[in-house]
């Protein structure tokens, strides 16, 4: 597989907005996106092979699902996200997989800070991409994020979309 130089810097500058949306809020701009088929998956930690339909995934969302969770964390009436956590979002060893002319796989890990209330939690990981060209440029058919912790402690929860 070869992708080309200019390939490769637009799926970078591609990943590097969507951490700029989630990390202004722009939480329906970011749900745009996704394909009209696209998911977003955030398997239990330890399992990230976990069968979804088996287990109970932290997100398991479809594209709709996404739009919803969107306009729901958007509302005063998401208590736990209003007013909304500051984050940083950094993508570091971004590889891209494979690719051709229509889908190209990428993986990379993250590092997301959040603080709220005068606490500062930290999610790092892994997340794996399945991204397709479009006439409007690149979309987003799949995103699994991998969560390389222990536990969800001392974060308990996740309220926000990593």
């Amino acid at each position: 597989m070869t992708v080309t130089t200019d390939v490769r810097q637009d799926v970078v500058d591609f990943l590097y907005e969507e951490a700029r949306l989630l990390d202004q809020w722009k939480l329906l701009e970011w749900a745009n996106l996704f394909t009209e088929d696209g998911s977003y998956y955030v398997p239990p930690i330890g399992e990230p092979d976990a069968d979804p339909y088996k287990s109970l995934y932290y997100i398991h969302d479809s594209r709709s699902r996404l739009q919803e969770r969107a306009e729901r964390l958007l509302k005063k009436e998401a208590h736990v996200e209003y007013p909304h956590s500051t984050t940083v979002r950094n993508y570091h060893n971004i590889l891209i997989k494979e690719g051709n002319q229509e889908t190209i796989q990428v993986e990379c890990n993250f590092t997301t800070y959040r603080t709220k209330r005068e606490v500062m939690d930290t999610f790092i990981g892994t997340a794996s991409f399945t991204l397709e060209q479009t006439t409007g440029g690149l979309a987003i058919n799949s995103k699994k994020v991998i969560l390389q912790l222990d536990s969800l402690r001392p974060q308990g929860k996740i309220s926000l979309i990593l």
